[in-house]
């Protein structure tokens, strides 16, 4: 794929370059086309002219982030494959999928994973404490939000990592204790010692082209086709979290100021539901790597950890 992205390439240039036969340069050319990669033979040679299949080769194609993928037609879950990835050693991988039999959301909850979905999970072994893991999280949900909004859906996160559509106020929908309707959750899961991470997995679920009527009737979800009327390019969405992900991650400071502008959360009146008890107030603000300042009205309480549920005006 790199080899072809610079522009026509003959077949024996190819062949002596990767070093293999020109019927494997072939055979090879044959699986792109296959997986959705139009690679055409000119006079000049072969050059891609359209990449707009999903799968590894055509997410892969053109991808401005350091990943490589590693794609499923079905698999039980992206995030256990990813751990066994990170436990072989590997990082900078992207696990996805079309389909997922076995997937689970936060705190071990069903979360569905039909075919036409964005089912990903990314391996990366940053240099950093474990104390900063949140940040990833973070900024995973802000790389999913900003590629919704590019394909025309005005999302938002509820903190630490749903993203939302659509709110309790002025939306014509069946309102929900989210603050709106579920596009997306993001599962974290982590590996390391005191001072290091070993690894990091970060896995959101983005309900991409499912048919509401495919969607759980009492999970308050919904999907980006619902919301747009028309599927989206899978493949640019998961190119665009992936680059998103990757420009974020290096200024994690930054990823959290950034979560706070796409923020549904901060200045609503919130109950989070956390290991220590209830804490119920204003959100106020975030702080790095990710706690939610919550004024109770007595105190100012930094939440690291919780089910937050957003709260209905009191005039309602």
């Amino acid at each position: 794929m790199d080899a072809l992205a610079e522009g026509p390439v003959s077949g024996p240039e190819l062949a002596d370059r990767l070093d293999v036969s020109r019927a494997a340069v072939w055979n090879h050319v044959e699986a792109l086309r296959e997986a959705g990669v139009a690679v055409e033979s000119t006079a000049d040679g072969y050059v891609v002219s359209e990449a707009s299949g999903y799968a590894g080769e055509a997410i892969a194609y053109d991808l401005d982030a350091p990943f490589n993928i590693d794609y499923h037609d079905s698999v039980g879950s992206t995030n256990d494959r990813a751990r066994e990835l990170a436990g072989a050693g590997h990082a900078g991988v992207a696990v996805v999928a079309d389909e997922q039999t076995a997937s689970r959301g936060r705190l071990d909850r069903e979360w569905v994973s039909p075919p036409g979905g964005v089912w990903l999970s990314v391996v990366v072994r940053p240099e950093a404490p474990p104390a900063h893991a949140p940040a990833y999280t973070l900024a995973m949900a802000v790389a999913v939000t900003r590629a919704c909004r590019e394909a025309g859906v005005d999302a938002r996160i509820k903190w630490p990592n749903d993203v939302l559509v659509g709110d309790d106020e002025g939306d014509e929908a069946e309102p929900t204790e989210r603050g709106g309707r579920k596009l997306c959750g993001v599962l974290t899961e982590m590996e390391g010692e005191a001072e290091r991470v070993s690894w990091l997995v970060v896995g959101p679920g983005l309900n991409a082209n499912i048919a509401p009527e495919d969607l759980p009737a009492d999970a308050g979800a919904t999907s980006l086709l619902a919301e747009r009327g028309e599927p989206v390019d899978r493949r640019v969405i998961v190119q665009r979290i992936l680059e998103e992900f990757d420009a974020l991650t290096a200024d994690l400071r930054g990823a959290v100021d950034a979560w706070e502008e796409y923020a549904d959360t901060v200045g609503r009146r919130v109950r989070v539901d956390t290991p220590g008890g209830i804490v119920e107030g204003e959100a106020v603000g975030i702080e790095f790597p990710g706690a939610l300042v919550v004024d109770t009205g007595e105190e100012m309480v930094r939440v690291t950890a919780g089910d937050c549920e957003h709260l209905r005006p009191v005039d309602r």
